[in-house]
């Protein structure tokens, strides 16, 4: 289901998957990322994050999955001259209906904005992502994390999880197209065992 369509953003096609309410850190240095931050900040806009189908970070043109996340700057700093540090904070799911180029490289979409996930309290089967999300939050190297934290919601868990864990891309795309809580969970506990089984060969 979409809630509505049409809106015009720019999109930043990375090698990663950005999940609502996530926090990603990046480093902004070709001239079509920093025109695009400023006008993001100048006019208070967001703009779209989607995983590279085909394609690299920088260069040419990446083709973009067609669902990725809506994303805010939420704090940016330029200690060295040209480039530009940024937080990006995830908000809404979208898809993409329609891509152009513009001559500058930088890629813009009409987009359609998508429900938000199905949300439930963890069932009880679930509580071991609890656990482990809890002690990934507490390693001194862990990368920043929404506050308050949500640890009751499927959601809000699974999404933190499928950040953080050495997952293969595409199953990360898999789980933010997913829209429901307890269901990416359940992929997200196969996920943990296969990544266990694997780790104590």
């Amino acid at each position: 289901m979409s809630e509505s369509r049409g809106e015009d953003i720019a999109l930043f096609p990375l090698q990663t998957v950005l999940f609502p309410h996530g926090l990603l850190p990046l480093r902004l240095f070709e001239q079509r990322y920093l025109e695009m931050a400023k006008a993001c900040l100048r006019e208070d806009r967001p703009f779209g994050v989607c995983r590279i189908r085909d394609g690299q970070e920088v260069g040419a043109p990446a083709t973009p999955e067609e669902v990725g996340c809506l994303a805010r700057i939420a704090h940016w700093d330029m200690a060295q001259l040209g480039v530009l540090n940024i937080v990006a904070r995830g908000t809404q799911r979208f898809r993409i209906v329609a891509r152009r180029v513009e001559p500058n490289g930088l890629a813009r979409a009409s987009i359609e904005l998508l429900a938000e996930e199905q949300d439930s309290e963890i069932p009880e089967e679930f509580q071991g992502c609890v656990q482990f999300l809890r002690a990934i939050v507490q390693q001194p190297e862990s990368l920043p994390i929404e506050q308050p934290t949500r640890y009751r919601s499927s959601v809000w868990v699974s999404a933190r999880l499928a950040e953080r864990l050495p997952l293969p891309p595409a199953l990360k795309q898999t789980l933010l197209e997913t829209d429901d809580g307890a269901r990416r969970l359940a992929r997200l506990t196969a996920a943990l065992a296969e990544l266990g089984a694997r780790f104590a060969r």
